[in-house]
């Protein structure tokens, strides 16, 4: 559900997404682009049916209600729920939807083992292992035996091997990611010495641009399809030179006043103008999913000029300095996220400046109405 009455419109680039995908197919296996939270906020179908166009067979996403909701639209090809059933409803929907689910736990598997008796079809189902995350998954003691009841269960099949990486982004941790490998290398090897079939699955977007060793049959990309680079701010940023940001949220100035030298903007007086200051008051705040921890430390973009965010980020309103831009005007346009040229302000920008990742950037800017443009 979008945020239902602001000045904030979140724009769309679908076609940068789609550049990005083509980007980061590897010659050999698949890509899996990652869709789930509403495709990062960017809308699931609409990313859904461009990258279904451009070639995308497996779409993956998170509960087994985005699920449905995504095969109901109409959108071919395999759709994996990363999250898995939780009750015997979500599993009946997992059969009406045709949707392979991960499964973490052996509760998972005995509700789709009795569901599956009432089915007239099996169920392919993806397993988890945990290989060093320590959050959902079977362990390497535990994964053989999970396996071995899918294939003794008539309505259910092995369509996958997956787990998830837990420091690929990370240089400096680079030898846990090895670990990672190795153990979930074991894992799959005890899986087919049962004479299994299926596809594996380990590298996320890091791991596609750095580690060709996680790549196995197949990879999901997740934060690189939408154009945040895993490496920014390290010394291998450069693997992410290229992907671009599909995502832009404008909104506009209210009102524009002068500040003179000792006075303060905004809640608990944290800005004192040190000069005489021009402000422009904003049409955005932490109501519309922009983050208060941005009071004193972001940015906007305006006609090309970074304008520092002055005070406290309020609920519908943020103060920006605007002395360096000349003639601002109420009514204007000003972005929060995007822009032109080197001052553009991209999900890495914003995710630095607001203390989080560019994951949150994007998934919580994308609660605002969005307008899809070329």
């Amino acid at each position: 559900m979008t945020i239902p009455f602001n000045s904030l419109r979140a724009r769309i680039r679908v076609p940068n997404i789609v550049s990005n995908y083509r980007r980061l197919c590897r010659p050999g296996g698949e890509t899996i682009p990652v869709i789930k939270a509403d495709a990062y906020g960017h809308g699931l179908v609409p990313v859904a049916r461009a990258l279904s166009k451009a070639g995308a067979a497996t779409f993956a996403v998170g509960s087994v209600e985005e699920a449905v909701a995504l095969r109901a639209s109409g959108v071919p090809g395999r759709i994996l729920s990363l999250l898995g059933p939780i009750d015997a409803d979500q599993c009946q929907a997992l059969w009406r939807g045709d949707v392979i689910p991960f499964v973490h736990h052996p509760d998972q598997l005995r509700l789709l083992a009795d569901v599956s008796r009432n089915m007239d079809r099996p169920l392919g189902v993806a397993l988890k292992c945990d290989t060093g995350m320590r959050r959902l998954g079977f362990t390497r003691g535990d994964a053989a035996e999970a396996a071995r009841i899918i294939a003794a269960t008539p309505g259910l099949n092995l369509a996958m091997l997956s787990s998830h990486l837990a420091t690929a982004d990370d240089p400096g941790d680079f030898d846990y990611v090895e670990a990672q490998i190795q153990e979930f290398t074991a894992i799959r090897g005890q899986l087919l010495a049962l004479g299994l079939s299926f596809q594996t699955n380990l590298a996320n977007s890091a791991a596609v641009l750095a580690h060709p060793e996680a790549h196995f049959d197949s990879r999901r990309v997740g934060i690189s399809l939408y154009g945040g680079n895993p490496f920014q701010g390290t010394p291998l940023a450069h693997l992410g030179q290229g992907l671009v940001p599909a995502m832009e949220v404008a909104t506009r100035i209210v009102s524009v006043h002068d500040l003179a030298a000792g006075q303060s903007v905004s809640y608990g007086r944290t800005f004192t103008a040190p000069t005489d200051t021009r402000i422009a008051v904003v049409a955005a705040g932490y109501a519309d999913a922009y983050g208060r921890s941005l009071s004193n430390s972001g940015f906007m973009y305006l006609r090309g000029v970074r304008v520092p965010i002055r005070g406290r980020v309020c609920m519908q309103l943020t103060a920006v300095e605007v002395s360096e831009v000349p003639d601002v005007r109420p009514g204007e346009e000003i972005l929060l996220l995007g822009g032109q040229g080197e001052n553009a302000i991209t999900p890495d920008d914003l995710a630095e400046w607001w203390g989080t990742i560019s994951y949150e950037v994007l998934c919580l800017l994308g609660l605002n109405p969005r307008e899809y443009v070329e």
